[in-house]
């Protein structure tokens, strides 16, 4: 099985980093904003994509364009991301292509879910939270990522 694993810099992708050994029999392509985290991942394809946020939507277009080429080209089973906006973009271009789509939220929001995370509910196959208190029909609790 293939696995496209989409994080923004920052905590997004330490949290990431962190979910690695959930996909050890798995082939694992990485797709960030920043392209010197490739040396985090030197055994694992590596894209970068342009970053983005709610600010900047012609950033988003390039963004989702880039990581729909990307999914065209890797045909991966499923979609993971941990945040922020070029994951959901990520996670859109993944469902638009019919793959299995996964969102987990960072663990920095505590009393509500991120805008991206909310935004992904209705597209996101499974969407996971870090904290008990969010879970709802829609949100699953199955443990933290950062211990």
């Amino acid at each position: 099985m293939k696995v496209l694993a989409i994080a923004s810099k920052g905590g997004h992708w330490v949290e990431m980093l962190r979910l690695t050994r959930a996909f050890n029999d798995m082939e694992i392509v990485y797709v960030s904003t920043n392209k010197n985290l490739a040396k985090t991942v030197i055994d694992n394809k590596f894209y970068v994509i342009p970053d983005s946020s709610r600010w900047n939507k012609s950033q988003m277009i390039r963004s989702f364009t880039n990581v729909f080429k990307i999914i065209r080209i890797e045909k991966p089973d499923f979609i993971i991301s941990t945040g922020a906006a070029p994951g959901l973009m990520g996670i859109l271009a993944g469902k638009l292509l019919g793959r299995t789509t996964i969102w987990i939220d960072s663990i920095a929001n505590v009393e509500k879910l991120s805008m991206s995370g909310r935004l992904a509910i209705p597209i996101a196959d499974k969407i996971y939270t870090q904290w008990p208190s969010l879970v709802d029909s829609k949100v699953e609790y199955a443990g933290n990522v950062l211990l």
